[in-house]
């Protein structure tokens, strides 16, 4: 650090969200893989469970693109887990269905994918466990619950 280096006055909240954000990812992509299943494709498999929903639905859902949503229900179908119907109610909508097999594969990703989220949360001390959770859905669903538009693309924050 130099003396022009400004001071800071603040913890790096970016970095810490970020940073923490990135390896919860990585953890739950191998723990994912395991069973053939990248977290895109759980996502889908679930919310498609929860109710009949369109491709363009589950991809809002899982903030995916087109293309990526397009690539992700075809490894589906292809494995067998899911298919494109047309849906019950709109006749010029196709829905994604879970097939049998996607939903046992579904319930066993869930299972995996809340003992990732059990580690995560078992390496901060219980006392803080409810209180960290509290504060994350308060900005979750308050101050950081919408993004910004901007003309520049926000990046990935630095590693340390």
């Amino acid at each position: 650090m130099t003396a022009l280096t400004p001071a800071r006055t603040e913890p790096d909240l970016s970095y810490l969200l970020d940073h923490t954000s990135h390896v919860l990812r990585t953890q739950m992509a191998a723990a994912l893989a395991e069973i053939g299943l990248t977290a895109r494709m759980h996502c889908v498999l679930v919310h498609a469970l929860e109710q009949e929903r369109t491709q363009a639905q589950l991809a809002e859902i899982g903030d995916m693109d087109k293309t990526t949503m397009v690539v992700t229900v075809d490894a589906l179908e292809k494995a067998g887990l899911a298919e494109r119907r047309p849906s019950s109610t709109d006749r010029r909508a196709r829905i994604i269905a879970v097939t049998e097999a996607g939903a046992a594969v579904a319930a066993e990703s869930q299972r995996i994918a809340d003992g990732v989220h059990q580690r995560a949360l078992g390496a901060v001390p219980d006392a803080d466990r409810v209180v960290l959770l509290r504060a994350l859905t308060g900005l979750a669903q308050g101050h950081l619950g919408t993004p910004e538009s901007s003309p520049a693309q926000a990046r990935r924050a630095r590693q340390r």
